[in-house]
This record gives structure tokens, C-alpha cells and sequence, in this order.
């Protein structure tokens, strides 16, 4: 007779105690796997001077700069300038033709000679009362009227040495020697450039903001690797009534002489300047209208994460202002801080804090994965 129900029970009851024989068996080998680290870049939270900034564009000027031209229409005789050549206030430029004037000088003091001899007989003779103090003074007049001719004749001769009236740097020769130069001729130009003149207007709600002596940043695209200083010098006194804008004068050095008159350049008004909590922008995790960072804790093996709120400020290149939620000190995720939980443990490639390229960080991370 046969009876499958009990079959099916023994079967039943042979696999309980086939798993249970499994079960005291001895385990070797086995273990729990380890919890995985998850390979980040580091950021610190650090207190930094900071500014906010009025931005405007302006244009540059040359602290002097004028036309030199002829006072007089006379020939070329010589040029002691070079295009774009450093020249020092009194150098000699432009000689002209002046043979004529010192041949006049010539006569002149000459003349000046003679009239002094003159005098000196007439006065030995008055002392011995052999003249009139009429002939004396005419004399003495004529040797005046003498001495005149010789500074007006020394001024026309000056004319014709054209000097610069104040250092800087000429710009294109528009002469040669031989030619004739009529009055008001261009010969060059004359640029002080040690320092540039930077206009540039703002609207006049930051009219209240700006004032002589703010420090200013500004680029320019032909040197878009450096950043120039400058001070606020004086701000005009009147508005334009089409744009509302006032313009502003800042003082630009130029010690290396990069800058040129009339290069346009981006310029920052850096204002409320203060010391601030500051960390790096990537660290940033936005919902909604919030922002989170992943704070880290713990050191080595034991560093964890937890997502903490933050209220920010002012953006700056690459980095944030943190008004509220962290500490200088503290130290948050900044490059795969998008796949962690909190709680999370972690393995840190490195500190981004400046001293190491961000890329050469970034490669670690990648090989660490």
C-alpha cells in the first residue's frame, strides 16, 4: 500500500535537516563585506576679505597728452626722436633753421656790448663833471632796449628748439629733415602714460556708493590674464539727463606701460568691503529655492557626511559667501558630492584649498574609483 502523504512529509522533513546540517558546519573564509568609501575633493570654509562691486565699462586716457606742433614756419634742421620713444620733460625734439636769429643775436649783443662800454665812460665822466645826467640816462636806456632785443631774439631761437613740455612717451614722427613746417604743424604726439586717466559712467542710483578714493579692478581684452588696480579720483558734477548716469575718473598706474589712450576696459568699484565666511561654489547643492552642502566629519576612515542647509551671499569667482550654516573650519564636498547620503563614508582624494590644481585632484578621483 503505498501512502504519499508521508512521503511528501519526510521529504519535507529530510530538507529541515539537510539546511540545518548546513548551518553547523563551520564557516572559513567568509565575512561580511566591507562598507564602500566613496572617493571626494574637499573644500574648506574660510574667512576672506570680500567686496561687492559696481560694474561699469570705461575708456582710458593718458594723464597728459597733447599735439606738439610749430610755433613758427621754418625748415627742418634736425630730429633727436624715435617713434614711441621715452623722452624726459625739456629734451630736445625738433631743431629748426635758426641761422638767421643767431646772426641777429650776434648783433644784438653786440650792440648790448657797446652801449655797456658807453655807459661806463659816461659815468667816469660825470664823476668828473665833464657830461649831463641826460646823456647817462639816454645811454642807460639804449643798453635796455638792447638787452630787450636780445631775449626777444633768444625767444625766436627758442621757438625753433622744439623740447617736450613734460615726460612721457612720443608717438609718430609726421616730419622730416628738409622739410618746411608751417605754423601749427603736426610734428607728433605726447602721451604721459605712467599713469592712465579711466572714465566710465554709472547709473545714478550707486551715486551715493562711489566716492574719491575706492579701489577699483579692471581688465582689458587685449591682457585678459591681468587684472589692473586703480582709485577713484573725482566724480563729475553733472548728470547726463539722457542715460541718468554720472561719470567717474579713476587712476589706473601703468609702471609697465601695457596701457594705451582709448583702450576699453571692464571695470569693477569694489564696495562694503569685509571679512566673510567663503567656500567653494561647487560645493553648492540647490533644491528648490534652498541650498545644501554635504558637511564632513571625522578624520581618515572615519570621515562621514551629513547635508546641511545654508543661507548665501555674494557670488565671487569660484567661490560663495555662506551667511548662515557653516563654520570657518569646516570642511565640505566639492567634486562627488552629488552621489552621497548622509552617513556615507568616505574616501578623501584631497583638499581643494588652493595649493593643488584642481585637474591633478580630479585625476586622483577618477583613478580612486
Amino acid at each position: 500500500m503505498h501512502y504519499p502523504a508521508l512521503r511528501a512529509i519526510g521529504s519535507s522533513f529530510g530538507s529541515v535537516l539537510l539546511l540545518i546540517a548546513f548551518s553547523l558546519l563551520p564557516v572559513q573564509g567568509i565575512s561580511a563585506p566591507a562598507e564602500k568609501t566613496k572617493p571626494v575633493i574637499l573644500a574648506p570654509v574660510k574667512i576672506q576679505t570680500i567686496h561687492d562691486k559696481i560694474e561699469a565699462l570705461g575708456t582710458t586716457r593718458s594723464t597728459e597728452s597733447i599735439q606738439i606742433t610749430s610755433s613758427v614756419t621754418e625748415k627742418v634742421k634736425a630730429i633727436h626722436f624715435s617713434d614711441g620713444q621715452q623722452v624726459k620733460q625739456g629734451q630736445l625734439l625738433v631743431e629748426l633753421e635758426k641761422a638767421e636769429q643767431q646772426a641777429e643775436l650776434a648783433r644784438a649783443e653786440a650792440i648790448r656790448g657797446e652801449r655797456k662800454l658807453t655807459l661806463e665812460r659816461l659815468r667816469q665822466l660825470d664823476d668828473r663833471k665833464l657830461t649831463s645826467p641826460d646823456v647817462i640816462d639816454r645811454t642807460r636806456l639804449e643798453l635796455k632796449q638792447a638787452e630787450a632785443s636780445i631775449r626777444a631774439i633768444q625767444a625766436r631761437i627758442e621757438d625753433r628748439l622744439i623740447r617736450a613740455p613734460f615726460d612721457g612717451v612720443v608717438g609718430l614722427r609726421n616730419i622730416s629733415v628738409g622739410a618746411l613746417v608751417e605754423t601749427g604743424d603736426l610734428i607728433t604726439t605726447l602721451d604721459d602714460t605712467s599713469a592712465m586717466k579711466l572714465d566710465f559712467s554709472i547709473p545714478t542710483v550707486f551715486l551715493s556708493d562711489i566716492k574719491p578714493g575706492m579701489k577699483i579692478k579692471t581688465t582689458a581684452a587685449a591682457f585678459s590674464d591681468i587684472k589692473f588696480d586703480g582709485t577713484v579720483e573725482s566724480i563729475s558734477t553733472r548728470i547726463d539727463s539722457a542715460t541718468r548716469s554720472v561719470t567717474v575718473r579713476a587712476l589706473v598706474p601703468n609702471l609697465e606701460g601695457k596701457l594705451l589712450p582709448g583702450l576699453l576696459m571692464q571695470v569693477d568699484v569694489l564696495r562694503n568691503e569685509r571679512e566673510a565666511l567663503v567656500t567653494a561654489e561647487a560645493a553648492m547643492l540647490p533644491m528648490a529655492d534652498k541650498q545644501f552642502v554635504m558637511r564632513v566629519s571625522g578624520e581618515g576612515n572615519d570621515a562621514t557626511v551629513e547635508k546641511v542647509e545654508v543661507i548665501t551671499g555674494l557670488r565671487l569667482p569660484g567661490y560663495i559667501e555662506i551667511v548662515d550654516g557653516l563654520s570657518a573650519g569646516d570642511r565640505v564636498v566639492t567634486h562627488g558630492n552629488d552621489k552621497l547620503k548622509p552617513g556615507d563614508k568616505l574616501n578623501i582624494i584631497g583638499i581643494d584649498d588652493g595649493s593643488v590644481d584642481v585637474a591633478t585632484l580630479l585625476k586622483k578621483k577618477k583613478q580612486a574609483k
